[in-house]
């Protein structure tokens, strides 16, 4: 299992009329929070770019439970609970400053080959880079 945090804190356009942060905003923060936690393997968005393997979500739910504000720190948990095959899932927990739980989230993403634009398997270098994890 891979598991990393990360932390946000919603910026004044991130946040509606009622002074919440705006729901959309939570969908990029989870692509943020796993790209930050694949970074610590050595796969950054450019590296995915460099070696022709594009991974995009196929399936996002997400579930809020208690509103957050402008400028309240969120810690984003992201959880990798298997090792991927031919897709990658991602959960997400988004706790406040008094680690109570904010949001929920998932989000499935595919191995895409960017010429072919074909699924496929889990790439070796990905797979060589997190397999020590699981």
């Amino acid at each position: 299992m891979i598991t990393g945090n990360w932390k946000i804190r919603p910026h004044y356009s991130e946040v509606d009329r009622m002074g919440y942060t705006y729901h959309a905003n939570y969908v990029n923060y989870c692509h943020i929070a796993r790209t930050e936690l694949l970074r610590k393997y050595g796969i950054s968005d450019k590296f995915l770019e460099e070696n022709g393997i594009m991974l995009p979500v196929i399936d996002i739910h997400l579930k809020y439970l208690k509103p957050s504000g402008y400028d309240e720190e969120l810690n984003v948990k992201t959880t990798i609970k298997e090792m991927p095959v031919s897709r990658f899932r991602f959960e997400y927990e988004f706790t406040n400053a008094k680690q109570e739980l904010v949001c929920r989230a998932e989000s499935t993403l595919v191995f895409v080959n960017s010429v072919t634009r074909k699924p496929g398997r889990i790439p070796t270098m990905i797979y060589d880079a997190i397999v020590h994890e699981f």
